[in-house]
């Protein structure tokens, strides 16, 4: 037997009992700097601080003040995945950034598009409307999904999918009901709006191999009811749903007892503030205070005294208005569970347990 050890052999190692040094070293390196690194306050950081930059490669009318919007990236070839329901930030000219369903083909990773409806000339809408042109760079962020689509094929329960949009809510819907339609899977739709002028992607919709496609133009057949919206839905149903969310809560009600096993929506306006007992905020940073009613977001006391405060989505689930919380207890009520960090506020919707926070803003 050939000896390759060169130099004698470590007593640790010749008795495990020992510890090693140089591992002991490492251990109390390790726990001193987890240690220094808790103890310092870290401002939070946007959640999906990357952004891309894209061109517009057409802008194309749809709908009675709707545009549809195909980006291409300025750079990479390909732009990142995303799968159906997924949206992205997008930031125009003039610095504003909204929250847009992407409404394209996940497969096709050369583009993005977007439809945008006309809300005000002075909005963000109202610039991607009359300023935003063919063959300019924006900057865009990474796909986000807060309204997965889960296949049939993957769940024993499932037995068909029926989808509900009203309005421009069918452009987080249109990219499921054309996977649906591509596998022959069983589904339904219902799609209201004010006028068919006003409904975006009709054509494209009433080319569909499905004849379970109904259309409800209310200026013409009144309002509908939750009855008629969900009259395709049976049990076994899995139920997508986006358009006025006042209507979310019965149609998820209505839906269950129909059989549904599964309801899931998305929301595209912004929801009101979170009613609570109003509060104090200081922004220690401007050294200046701020009262939020009872009925009034963190964020709107705040735009009255910073109007370049950073914020994005108004729904708790961007992060992009999260601040670092100095002294005071948050009552925390965003949407996303990833984004409840300690010591740390949504301005948007989270408001104070006590009767003064200070942040780091």
């Amino acid at each position: 037997m050939t000896d390759f050890y060169g130099q004698p052999v470590p007593r640790w190692l010749k008795h495990p009992r020992w510890p090693d040094p140089v591992m002991m070293t490492t251990k109390h390196i390790l726990k001193t700097w987890v240690a220094l690194t808790r103890a310092t306050p870290q401002a939070a950081q946007p959640v999906n601080a990357r952004k891309l930059a894209v061109i517009v490669a057409a802008k194309t009318r749809v709908a009675d003040d709707v545009v549809a919007i195909r980006l291409i990236p300025a750079g990479d070839p390909h732009l990142p995945d995303w799968d159906p329901g997924a949206h992205i930030d997008v930031q125009t000219r003039s610095g504003r950034t909204r929250q847009y369903s992407l409404c394209g083909d996940p497969a096709d990773r050369s583009s993005y598009t977007i439809a945008v409806r006309r809300l005000s000339d002075h909005g963000v809408s109202g610039e991607i409307h009359d300023r935003l042109n063919v063959g300019e760079q924006i900057t865009i962020g990474h796909p986000r999904n807060l309204f997965p689509f889960a296949h049939p094929a993957f769940s024993k329960a499932t037995t068909n999918l029926a989808f509900v949009a009203g309005g421009i809510g069918i452009t987080a819907i249109l990219p499921m009901i054309e996977i649906a339609d591509r596998t022959n899977t069983d589904w339904s739709l219902t799609y209201f709006g004010s006028t068919l002028t006003r409904m975006p992607f009709l054509d494209q919709i009433r080319r569909l191999s499905n004849p379970r496609v109904t259309v409800i133009p209310t200026a013409d057949d009144g309002r509908p009811t939750t009855k008629r919206l969900l009259a395709a839905v049976r049990t076994g149903s899995a139920l997508y749903y986006c358009g006025p969310v006042h209507l979310a809560k019965p149609l998820a009600e209505q839906a269950r007892a129909a059989g549904a096993i599964g309801f899931h929506f998305e929301r595209f306006t912004t929801p009101p503030a979170a009613i609570g007992a109003p509060f104090r905020i200081n922004l220690a940073r401007s050294a200046t205070s701020v009262s939020v009613a009872a009925d009034q977001s963190a964020l709107d006391a705040i735009l009255t005294q910073l109007p370049g405060a950073p914020y994005s989505c108004r729904q708790g689930f961007c992060g992009s208005c999260r601040v670092y919380v100095r002294n005071g207890i948050p009552d925390g009520r965003g949407a996303a569970r990833f984004l409840a960090a300690p010591n740390t506020m949504l301005l948007c919707t989270d408001r104070a347990v006590t009767s003064e926070i200070t942040v780091d803003l």
